[in-house]
């Protein structure tokens, strides 16, 4: 049985070649038909806004690669939009773990490079359509017209408050912020990754959204590569991040530094845009601190991961975050900044601090009660089976197809946007201070560009 076909647009009635009326009604583009005897079972599903696979950067990236890998082991046709690299010796792939792959350009400019990768994926998705389509980051609003337009129905995962990120300006923090507006009118539903990102369209914008986490690894890698950086199991503290002011390093740093801990900090990361604040980080520092820079093996990093006295997580702005589910994957003991988003990850496992004084106070309670910290330890790795790769996948399946049945609400709210508590002003930005010399290289064979650092650390 299928649809009859709605007109859209005027009527233009012209005479046909035996005199009757010819109906010249512009036709929309077909869309999947429901089987006879059930629901639509399989269908095309675009993912775009990404860097695309293999995922070598961020939690977008990895959520690319796990979702849309069990969306083709089930039958239905994944295409990824990536990024090319530039300089790269080897063609691009085609394909990866059942993806089709589409490979174009970016602008070379921070400001520029997702807008100008996702119009040119949308361009290409124009006249190579899928039944659905999946925007990552709601930086790419502006780019949404042109799919409802041409009838492609598109849902959009915003990702967190990325105008609370301080490397934006003024200019660019309005422009996330009209993107979010964007966003929520003109996609056919919203995505977010966390309860809290929910709570703020529904606050700020009266919006719906479908809840759609990460998932978060259970992994046990064992400990023999930590004799290489001289560390031994729980002998150690650890954090991961990129060098920002809202990921909260110079926070971790300063209060580990005003403690009396016995146990030295390791911090891994790196900030490609923010040598300031960098410098901030390391003149903070004392001689208990070490610095690894980023760390690509992947390998060493679940090891430090598994086997710190604890893993204090700074981040703040982002939603979900892919580093704190990889350490309570691995069973870490977590001592996290104090907003929703981390709470509602750690729960009762967890450990809070929002100023230095509240690092130093936990890392004492920490190294004093090391059997409550390997409780802790193990009720997070508890936690971590909530955030389930397969039932991801499985939103992520329900969704397209709704999509694709157009099983999805005619009317959005309208963008416009009320006062939330999350307007706050962003703390100013740190002064610059004296670099320290207390950086410790990491032995790996050689280095890689910044984007390809594991999501933990961008």
């Amino acid at each position: 049985m299928t649809r009859p076909r709605r007109s859209i647009g005027r009527h233009r009635i012209e005479r046909g070649p035996a005199g009757g009326p010819r109906d010249r009604t512009p036709r929309p583009h077909p869309i999947p038909q429901q089987p006879e005897d059930g629901p639509l079972d399989h269908v095309s599903i675009a993912l775009v806004g990404t860097r695309g696979v293999p995922a070598r950067y961020g939690g977008f990236e990895t959520a690319v690669e796990e979702v849309g890998r069990r969306l083709a082991e089930r039958g239905h046709r994944v295409v990824v939009y990536c990024r090319t690299v530039p300089g790269a010796g080897e063609a691009p792939p085609a394909e990866h773990l059942g993806m089709e792959l589409v490979h174009l350009p970016a602008a070379r400019r921070r400001s520029l490079e997702t807008l100008s990768h996702t119009a040119l994926s949308v361009r290409h998705l124009l006249t190579h359509r899928t039944d659905a389509a999946i925007v990552f980051n709601s930086a790419n609003a502006p780019l949404l017209p042109a799919l409802r337009a041409a009838r492609i129905p598109v849902a959009t995962h915003v990702d967190g408050l990325e105008w609370k990120r301080a490397k934006w300006g003024p200019a660019g923090r309005r422009y996330y912020r009209v993107a979010e507006a964007l966003a929520v009118r003109w996609s056919d539903v919203l995505i977010a990754d966390a309860e809290g990102i929910a709570e703020y369209y529904r606050e700020a914008f009266a919006a719906p959204t479908t809840l759609l986490t990460y998932g978060a690894p259970l992994i046990a890698p064992g400990s023999h590569r930590l004799a290489e950086l001289g560390l031994e199991p729980g002998g150690y503290h650890l954090a991961v991040a990129r060098f920002e002011p809202e990921n909260h390093v110079d926070v971790v740093v300063e209060g580990y530094t005003a403690s009396e801990a016995t146990k030295p900090l390791v911090v891994v990361g790196s900030a490609p845009y923010a040598d300031d604040y960098t410098r901030r980080v390391h003149a903070l520092a004392d001689e208990r601190v070490r610095f690894l820079g980023g760390v690509w093996d992947q390998e060493l990093l679940d090891q430090l991961y598994a086997n710190c006295a604890t893993y204090l997580h700074g981040h703040s702005v982002g939603g979900t975050n892919p580093s704190l589910l990889r350490a309570i994957g691995a069973g870490a003991a977590v001592t996290a900044f104090d907003v929703d988003f981390n709470r509602e990850v750690v729960r009762d496992s967890g450990r809070f601090f929002r100023t230095p004084q509240d690092v130093a106070r936990e890392i004492a309670a920490v190294e004093a009660d090391p059997e409550g910290t390997r409780r802790a330890g193990r009720r997070a790795r508890l936690l971590a089976a909530r955030y389930d790769w397969d039932e991801v996948a499985g939103g992520y399946e329900e969704l397209a197809l709704r999509l694709a049945a157009r099983d999805v609400p005619r009317r959005r709210p309208s963008g416009r946007r009320r006062p939330t508590a999350a307007d706050a002003p962003l703390a100013p930005r740190p002064q610059p201070a004296p670099p320290a010399d207390n950086v410790v290289p990491l032995p790996t064979a050689g280095s890689a560009p910044w984007a390809h650092l594991p999501a933990g650390q961008q």
